[in-house]
């Protein structure tokens, strides 16, 4: 028994100082459960579109020093405009306001109405806050036509980039590569949108630019990983995949972690020192970095090994 288990931790080790591969039950169930949780909470809670996606005016204005967000939201709720939305931003001194608006029974009125409450607006502002100096420094409008346009598209987008990436990955290595690269995009996709909404951040065209740059910075190192695993099988074809796998994670373990480190502290930095949309994107990315480099090694390259033993067939 003794030798049994010498053999076994000697095999280990030769393939690298961690066994990622023995622990795959482990944390590939701790990736089921991230995504269908993820799925679960999106679905229950719904995601909080910003105006891009759900239509409305943004406005956005500064102020000197001594504004409170409860004065704000006072002035605009006096004019009886249906549901806004006030939003404290940058120094504590600087606000968003948003509104959806009201339809009317044409293009025409329902711009009229959406001009006019727009001069509303910036007129309460303006006279309220007089003596703090107020600056409007932008006014978004979108149309609910548009913004239901943009969701749409949004979503296609991400639904051929992943179909792309499976056509790629399987004729870059093989078909039995595929499957897991997409299972890991669409892993760090659908658990940082989940994250991103559970701290109560809303989901606008910005932030979906970042979600697609972080499927893009994934794939790359999943890519790097899959290179390293078919180089190491061309080497060690007598051994087992499991041997296999191990060993290219961990020869590509200190890149892994230099790359995704350097990129994740300049995230960091911008998250924590920049604010509004910036913040907003720095964040995600800090996110997807750091869920990036646990599906690389925990979802992408042990689910080939999952494909392997159903299949039958050992990839090269």
């Amino acid at each position: 028994m003794a030798n049994n288990t010498n053999t076994k931790t000697a095999a280990v080790e030769s393939s690298g100082k961690y066994d990622f591969v023995g622990k795959l039950g482990i944390f590939g169930g701790i990736s089921l459960i991230l995504v269908v949780a993820s799925i679960i909470y999106l679905a229950v809670h719904g995601i909080s579109y910003g105006i891009d996606f759900k239509g409305g005016t943004e406005f956005q204005v500064k102020f000197d020093k001594g504004v409170t967000i409860d004065q704000v939201r006072k002035a605009v709720d006096d004019l009886k405009l249906g549901e806004v939305g006030v939003q404290s931003f940058g120094e504590n001194d600087e606000f968003i306001v948003r509104f959806q608006g009201q339809q009317g029974k044409s293009d025409k009125e329902t711009n009229e109405i959406l001009n006019a409450d727009i001069t509303k607006i910036r007129t309460a502002i303006t006279t309220t806050f007089a003596a703090n100096n107020p600056d409007i420094r932008r006014v978004d409008t979108v149309g609910p036509q548009v913004g239901a346009e943009l969701k749409r598209n949004g979503i296609l987008a991400v639904f051929y980039c992943l179909l792309v990436i499976l056509v790629y990955v399987g004729l870059r290595f093989e078909y039995i590569y595929a499957p897991g690269a997409v299972l890991c995009l669409f892993h760090d996709a659908i658990v940082t949108l989940a994250i991103f909404v559970a701290v109560g951040k809303e989901v606008n065209v910005p932030i979906l630019a970042a979600i697609l740059t972080l499927i893009g910075y994934s794939l790359n190192d999943t890519i790097v990983v899959f290179d390293r695993i078919r180089e190491t099988a061309s080497h060690y074809r007598d051994r087992g995949f499991s041997f296999i796998i191990n060993k290219a994670i961990n020869d590509m373990l200190h890149r892994t972690l230099i790359t995704s480190g350097t990129v994740f502290i300049s995230a960091l930095c911008l998250w924590l020192f920049s604010g509004g949309t910036v913040a907003d994107i720095a964040f995600a990315i800090c996110v997807g970095i750091l869920l990036g480099v646990y599906s690389s090694i925990y979802v992408a390259a042990p689910f080939i090994l999952v494909l392997e033993k159903m299949m039958g067939k050992k990839a090269a």
